[in-house]
């Protein structure tokens, strides 16, 4: 992990949406390539090509808009989503009997298929060609990845820095609070609560929430004596800050030092480790999108590329561990968010794949240009939703 300790803040933007944009897609072309179905194109960014690289089948590229990335599939909807991806070769899987004016002549293939060749491509090669799981498989690999990529990441974290904590010392406590009534003092370490031991911050208020009634028994270290203390914690009302919702817990009026310690961990429990964080992001992200439908949680905290683009920036100031953290979380919400039933995401991509089977018969290519229309209307409705955002939050900071 510290080999990318140097990354240049002005230069992680790219770094952090290279990766997650990459990671996704790679996992499109080699589920593509395991099931048989080709795949001439593989772009990061969408729009105009400005570089690449051929080799075999397919052409690496790099394109205009660095705002995602695609992987051309042969497919029978090439018409409409080509021009959704922004590709220049539009229509081209029919084979054509020479180079078109469109194809660089470094990308023709006089012994190729179609796009680059004029070979047509073989019926066992479309993506339609294909069994309803492996176009689900195909469809669902980018998400897979995604999830793998915060999975590592996660998981390398804690094997290279250890699982941080902010130890259970305290810095102040509330005057006329709980904490303060039974005795407690800054600089005490909380050892025990109720005989539990205590480790973290997050120990204690994993003990203290619930507890709304009632008294509680500190076992605290003072200057090398150990001190037992009965707090009753009062009832408090605290806003969930991811969804906004209200509940009561119980406090007892502490002030926690803003210290950072570690834990060094063996590969198995940052394994481990890794997986409880994946879990913990991923229902973050669920409840934000709950909070959404429900209303409790506003468009307006929306993001889009430009904040993403400023808490890299800030990551990358911050050292590795943030920036490798930024890309975990970042991977995925990607993953989550394709997961949403809009077509042209790969949710709806996968229930057009599971409708057309229950039907028995495959949608016309007018009906799906009409859902693929409505799903990039979705999508820009969105985009132009967070840029809004983007740029309001950048002048009233």
């Amino acid at each position: 992990m510290s080999v990318f300790s140097t990354v240049s803040p002005y230069v992680a933007p790219l770094f952090v949406f290279g990766l997650v944009v990459f990671v996704h897609e790679l996992g499109h072309f080699l589920a593509a390539k395991l099931t048989g179905v080709y795949a001439p194109v593989f772009s990061l960014g969408w729009g105009r090509r400005i570089f690449g690289v051929r080799r075999g089948e397919t052409d690496y590229r790099v394109s205009l808009i660095p705002l995602g990335g695609y992987v051309r599939m042969a497919t029978k909807d090439d018409d409409s989503m080509v021009g959704i991806e922004g590709g220049a070769d539009r229509g081209s899987f029919d084979p054509p009997a020479e180079r078109p004016a469109e194809i660089d002549e470094a990308l023709w293939d006089p012994q190729g298929m179609a796009p680059f060749g004029p070979k047509a491509v073989p019926p066992s090669r479309w993506i339609e060609s294909k069994s309803v799981p492996a176009r689900v498989f195909i469809l669902s690999a980018g998400v897979m990845m995604n999830v793998l990529l915060t999975l590592v990441v996660s998981s390398g974290i804690f094997y290279a820095y250890g699982t941080a904590y902010r130890p259970a010392v305290i810095d102040s406590v509330v005057t006329g609070a709980p904490a303060a009534a039974a005795g407690l003092a800054g600089g005490d370490r909380i050892v025990a609560i109720n005989g539990k031991p205590i480790h973290t911050w997050e120990d204690v208020l994993d003990r203290v929430a619930p507890i709304t009634s009632g008294t509680l028994t500190f076992e605290v270290e003072r200057k090398g004596t150990r001190l037992s203390k009965t707090v009753s914690p009062m009832a408090a009302e605290v806003v969930d800050p991811a969804t906004g919702v209200k509940r009561t817990v119980g406090r007892v009026g502490i002030q926690v030092r803003d210290t950072t310690a570690h834990d060094d961990v063996g590969v198995l429990e940052a394994m481990s480790n890794g997986g409880i964080a994946t879990w913990r992001i991923a229902k973050s992200v669920f409840d934000v999108l709950g909070g959404l439908t429900t209303g409790t949680v506003s468009r307006n905290d929306l993001g889009g590329p430009i904040a993403i683009a400023r808490v890299s920036v800030q990551a990358a100031r911050n050292g590795a561990e943030m920036l490798w953290t930024l890309i975990a979380v970042l991977s995925l919400n990607i993953a989550i968010l394709n997961l949403v039933p809009i077509p042209v995401l790969d949710g709806g991509q996968i229930l057009l794949v599971i409708a057309e089977a229950v039907k028995g018969s495959a949608f016309s290519g007018r009906t799906r240009e009409a859902f693929a229309r409505v799903g990039v209307f979705a999508v820009l409705a969105l985009i132009l939703l967070v840029t809004y955002n983007d740029i309001r939050s950048v002048f009233t900071r």
